[in-house]
């Protein structure tokens, strides 16, 4: 029974290939004799459209690559035409960064990643909101917004909030979308007064005074008045917390609570004042924060008092801070590795010529200066493209990407004019820059002087730059296949419409021909598989 089986089996492949291919021969019989009758005007209007077709799909695959850094055929191709044949279905990557603190546990493997506050934000009222008026473009993305509001969350409020009605009340304030939505439950907190204390009042104050001084006042000064009354309102809960901390952890987390408060509230004093031309005051304010407070030291602060003192032009004292953070045990930022290359490229920039340098070679102090340079470089390759003003800056986001694009806008949006004050610092960095891809290895599993640069960056700047932006993208994606393809696709196709267009009669002579050739060819092919057939049959 199995022999016969075996026999009729391939008896009925044999017929249905011997049909088949008889089929086939008579199918392209028929082709080449309707293409022996195609006029010119035909093979013209096929090529056009296929090249008009061909350009088409070029032209959105160049913009979703611009704008997405894939190829859409490509991912189509492997979300949903990969798992129909049969391959495993791939899951897109996680996005790179995705809180400031909730999913830390989910990140420790690439910590390069992090997203951090911005330690020189702006203020949304008087600044982001006066950008938007202006221009109609909104300066910040909903991911950005929606990381504030969870680091606002974080910073003032505790778990004994909900014991208040007008705690509970700022805490939704927080989590709001609505801007006015907002203020008016800031208001709405200052009216409140459970307790009828005095205390409560001001605890009520402190939290809610913060949030009409960044988002309510519409100028710097307005902002100012405001965080005056949050602080004399955050000193003197502080002080009562300080008092009565060890008693429970829940006053100890209210402790935890109303420290936020004072430093955060303090810091925005402090840029106040810098914003309002009273620099050495502000100065004077982060000194004594960073005394106060020395064990807040992943807050920044230090970042906020170089740039200060940069506009200060005290070097010395830029130099004493860069000393003490600048530290191979610290986590760098674009603003500490920069700055220490400004400072020595600020001995030597004055004097420096590459046609000089190219003859006499490199002086100790080029030497350091060129070497910082590099550092810089590596650690964010994106920042020398907007000191030297080859990108338009935006405004930075309220939250960055240490080594990504983010970082890059927000150091150049404070620190580009301290460039442009010392003579020939721009002229250095142009020289030399670019030396710094040949020290680091390709591809980048390794770096130089830093760990090897993060490939999550891209997708975590996307999200944190506002879509009218140019994300910088290191290194530089290669075109996907399909670009090429398409576009010589395009270029071959207008190729042979020109040629058809140009030479009409010549053109359909070499078209019959070719589709000739390759209808015997298909059609010999056939009858040489269906000979192979036979032979393994018998």
């Amino acid at each position: 029974n199995v022999q016969w089986f075996v026999f009729w089996f391939f008896f009925l492949i044999f017929l249905f290939f011997v049909l088949l291919t008889k089929s086939v021969v008579l199918f392209l019989l028929t082709v080449t004799v309707f293409l022996s009758t195609l006029t010119p005007k035909f093979y013209f209007a096929l090529t056009v459209t296929s090249s008009f077709i061909s350009g088409l799909i070029f032209v959105f695959e160049w913009w979703h690559f611009r704008k997405y850094g894939t190829s859409f055929i490509e991912q189509v191709s492997v979300s949903h035409l990969r798992p129909l044949i049969g391959g495993a279905e791939s899951s897109p990557p996680a996005p790179a960064a995705f809180s400031a603190g909730d999913n830390e546990s989910s990140r420790q493997n690439m910590p390069e990643c992090k997203v951090w506050r911005n330690p020189l934000n702006l203020f949304r009222g008087a600044e982001y909101s006066r950008y938007m008026w202006v221009t109609g473009k909104e300066p910040l993305t909903y991911y950005d917004m929606n990381l504030s509001a969870q680091d606002h969350q974080t910073f003032f409020t505790c778990d004994t909030d909900a014991l208040r009605p007008s705690d509970t009340v700022m805490q939704k304030a927080w989590r709001e979308r609505n801007p006015q939505a907002r203020i008016k439950a800031a208001y709405q907190a200052l009216e409140l007064n459970n307790d009828n204390s005095l205390l409560a009042k001001f605890l009520i104050c402190a939290t809610a005074y913060v949030l009409l001084a960044e988002e309510e006042a519409t100028t710097i000064v307005d902002a100012e008045k405001y965080f005056k009354q949050a602080l004399k309102a955050g000193e003197m809960i502080y002080r009562k917390s300080q008092n009565c901390h060890s008693q429970s952890p829940q006053h100890e987390a209210q402790l935890r609570r109303d420290t936020n408060v004072l430093v955060y509230v303090k810091r925005r004093l402090a840029m106040c004042a810098r914003k309002l031309g009273r620099i050495r005051e502000a100065v004077k304010m982060m000194r004594d924060l960073m005394k106060e407070f020395p064990l807040l030291s992943m807050l920044n602060i230090h970042e906020n008092l170089l740039e200060a003192l940069l506009e200060l032009q005290a070097y010395a004292d830029v130099q004493a801070v860069l000393a003490k953070y600048d530290d191979i045990s610290l986590p760098k930022s674009a603003a500490i590795c920069y700055t220490a290359a400004l400072l020595k490229a600020r001995a030597v920039s004055e004097r420096f010529s590459p046609e000089t340098a190219s003859k006499r070679g490199l002086s100790t102090a080029e030497i350091n200066a060129v070497e910082a340079i590099h550092r810089a470089v590596e650690f964010n390759p994106h920042v020398p493209k907007y000191l030297l003003e080859m990108k338009s800056l935006v405004l930075p986001p309220e939250h960055i990407l240490k080594r990504g694009d983010s970082e890059a806008v927000a150091y150049a949006f404070f620190h580009l004019q301290h460039w442009k004050r010392i003579e020939g610092a721009l002229n250095l960095l142009h020289c030399t820059w670019e030396g710094t891809f040949r020290m680091i290895p390709y591809p980048l599993e390794k770096g130089h002087l830093f760990y090897p640069y993060p490939s999550c960056t891209e997708t975590a700047d996307r999200e944190l730059l506002p879509t009218f932006h140019e994300v910088s993208v290191y290194p530089q994606k290669e075109l996907p296949f399909f670009i090429h393809f398409t576009a010589g696709l395009c270029s071959f196709s207008a190729m042979l419409a020109l040629l058809t267009h140009q030479f009409p009669e010549l053109m359909v002579v070499f078209a019959k021909a070719v589709s000739t050739v390759s209808v015997m060819g298909l059609a010999q092919v056939s009858l040489e598989f269906l000979g192979i057939l036979r032979s393994r049959v018998k």
